[in-house]
């Protein structure tokens, strides 16, 4: 029997901390555990460190789950809580993303400073983003706006946005929701027209390799739908070589027997873009993503990719 609390590795922004204390609270509900029983351990990220440069300049997406992961393998923490989205297509030696909550939802919202609609906006208007997906998405919808690098944490890039620095900004709706201020957006975005970033809204969990005791305990929050739908993503961004220097979108939606995926490349300036849809068996979910990956690249051909380096 467990006489020590399980250590729960997690970065410390307040969207990191809200995703920790759901994880939590759904393992102690599920295990009739109380509380105390998880030790919430906050790391720093060079990722959350280093917020004047965008991501593919320092490393990518693994620069916010570094820190974390040398101390799952050493032992130091039981497992870690992620947004799925953050996560490298390859993992460690060793570990992998072992559960999924229940996913939020999947869609971008706008934050509008001088117009409320991302398509309202004045010409020559700026709005800040450091996704490039989002990026390329904007440029494609409005190509006479003006597109700039913009990090930080919700709270950071919601400040900014009200001393001027720019007219407006996308964030995940998901993690808006989760922070209870989910009357900041002034847009909903469509994610037929402004589809959303492989695993958007979906908590992961990562955890050891073989450490049945802990992977048993964290079966019991694994959604299965959520699983296999972001399997499918996954297996997409891996075909395609997906970083945080490439623009690509993907959804996949699972009723447990079948999966539903529609992805889309673009170049960054959002000029050109490939479409795919594709439907198989969710026990095939990661299989099907790569497949749509294979799909779209040849349907796009090498010269588009060039665009990507």
């Amino acid at each position: 029997m467990q006489t020590k609390p399980f250590r729960i590795g997690t970065r410390g922004s307040p969207l990191a901390l809200a995703q920790t204390r759901e994880t939590r609270d759904r393992l102690a509900a599920a295990h009739g555990l109380p509380p105390e029983m998880f030790e919430v351990v906050v790391l720093s990220t060079k990722g959350d460190r280093i917020t004047d440069r965008p991501l593919a300049e320092i490393g990518g997406k693994g620069l916010f789950t570094e820190e974390l992961e040398q101390q799952l393998l050493s032992g130091d923490l039981d497992f870690a809580v992620h947004s799925s989205k953050d996560m490298p297509t390859k993992l460690p030696d060793g570990l992998f993303l072992s559960a999924f909550l229940p996913r939020e939802d999947i869609r971008d919202a706008f934050v509008g400073r001088t117009a409320p609609r991302l398509v309202e906006l004045p010409e020559g208007a700026t709005v800040g983003s450091s996704s490039l997906r989002r990026q390329a998405l904007i440029r494609r919808l409005r190509p006479d706006i003006n597109v700039i690098t913009y990090r930080g944490q919700v709270e950071t890039r919601l400040r900014k946005l009200a001393e001027g620095q720019v007219d407006g900004t996308l964030l995940a709706y998901a993690g808006l929701r989760r922070l209870g201020m989910t009357d900041v957006p002034t847009e909903l975005l469509d994610p037929k027209e402004f589809p959303p970033a492989p695993a958007q809204g979906a908590i992961c969990i990562e955890s050891r390799v073989g450490d049945d005791r802990i992977n048993t305990l964290l079966a019991a929050i694994d959604d299965p739908r959520t699983h296999e739908a972001v399997a499918c993503e996954r297996g997409f961004l891996a075909t395609l070589d997906g970083s945080c220097r490439t623009p690509i979108a993907g959804y996949g939606q699972s009723d447990g027997a079948h999966i539903h995926f529609s992805g889309m490349i673009l170049t960054p300036d959002g000029t050109k873009s490939h479409r795919v849809e594709i439907d198989g068996k969710a026990a095939d979910a990661a299989e099907l993503g790569r497949k749509a990956g294979e799909q779209i690249r040849d349907e796009a051909g090498p010269g588009f990719f060039s665009s990507w380096t």
